[in-house]
């Protein structure tokens, strides 16, 4: 075990995930499962690639739920982002992310083992001050229209049915998009925080078997490729097998599809260097810094001095929890 190999890859990790929506956010995806199937095949790709590395270890069907869980909340991002924006969305299904991964490791979910942390007041008042801090970004309202910048020309399939798709929108208030992108960002968070579960319960309960995370990869990637495949055939027959594909989209999925693969595979590398309490803050509200940054200055989605102000109030509420969550483990 190496703090520098777990540091290094929570960096990765943070750097991909805040980064693996922007690829996309300049191209018009539609209602978003084609984007989703086509990200969650170059997800599967990157697993084989692992699972070669790794010498083709026992695959393990319970893994496999772990990447239904995901795939489940990553249905959800693409109207998040057209509700309220990449750089808010991911702030938010961050937070609810990282209150599952902690109830699970503190409260032994899902017949998961509880977490002892050395100081357990410091852990509870970091993890009351993480969830105050999502209630302050809801208060950032992005600019949506202005960030878009979609091609015109994008490979429509059926012109129709996506007009009316942005008319179901459009008949939106601004509170109403703000309020719904909130509540599915949070029913995503909570997907996400469970995804690790079925592979911690496997090494929890099954000393015998890998205590690597690399060795899950491969089952928790082919629960991905199968749910999202699941999805986008049911999709298919409810459109009677009218489907909306933008063409221009598929590459920029498929590169989006890689970044998270390798934000992930450094996710599983950073646990089994660091403690999960380290770790897991880290990588589940650092992303939120990078995709903030590429709203402020790539796609124009957070202007002026009020909603500056109220993003680095949440920054610095967001990083108080953080690091009281990481020192509740550490002796002093």
């Amino acid at each position: 075990m190496s703090a520098a190999t777990g540091f290094t890859a929570a960096a990765v990790a943070v750097v991909c995930f805040g980064s693996n929506f922007a690829p996309v956010k300049k191209f018009e995806s539609g209602d978003g499962v084609f984007f989703q199937w086509i990200l969650c095949s170059a997800v599967w790709i990157c697993g084989f690639v692992v699972n070669f590395v790794r010498g083709f270890p026992p695959f393990e069907p319970l893994a496999v739920l772990g990447g239904v869980f995901w795939c489940s909340g990553n249905m959800l991002s693409v109207p998040i982002i057209k509700l309220i924006g990449l750089s808010l969305g991911l702030l938010l299904w961050g937070m609810a992310n990282l209150c599952m991964g902690w109830l699970s490791g503190t409260l032994g979910l899902f017949g998961l083992t509880k977490e002892k942390v050395k100081h357990p007041i410091l852990n509870y008042v970091g993890f009351v001050i993480a969830v105050c801090s999502t209630f302050i970004y809801f208060f950032v309202k992005p600019n949506t229209d202005g960030g878009s910048n979609v091609e015109e020309n994008g490979g429509l399939i059926n012109q129709t049915e996506t007009v009316e798709e942005e008319g179901f929108l459009a008949r939106m208030s601004p509170l109403q998009k703000r309020v719904l992108g909130f509540v599915l960002s949070v029913v995503a968070g909570i997907f996400y925080g469970v995804n690790f579960d079925p592979v911690q319960y496997i090494m929890d309960h099954h000393p015998e078997k890998s205590q690597n995370g690399l060795d899950y990869v491969f089952s928790h990637f082919c629960g991905i490729y199968l749910a999202s495949t699941f999805y986008f055939i049911v999709y298919c027959i409810l459109k009677g097998n009218k489907p909306i594909i933008f063409n221009d989209t598929a590459f920029p999925a498929f590169v989006s599809g890689l970044l998270w693969a390798v934000a992930d595979i450094s996710w599983f590398v950073a646990n089994s260097n660091l403690e999960l309490v380290v770790a897991f803050p880290i990588i589940t509200t650092g992303p939120g810094v990078v995709a903030a940054l590429w709203g402020i200055f790539v796609f124009d989605e957070i202007k002026g001095f009020k909603n500056y102000a109220v993003l680095i109030t949440a920054f610095i509420v967001t990083i108080t929890a953080v690091i009281m969550i990481a020192l509740s483990q550490v002796d002093f």
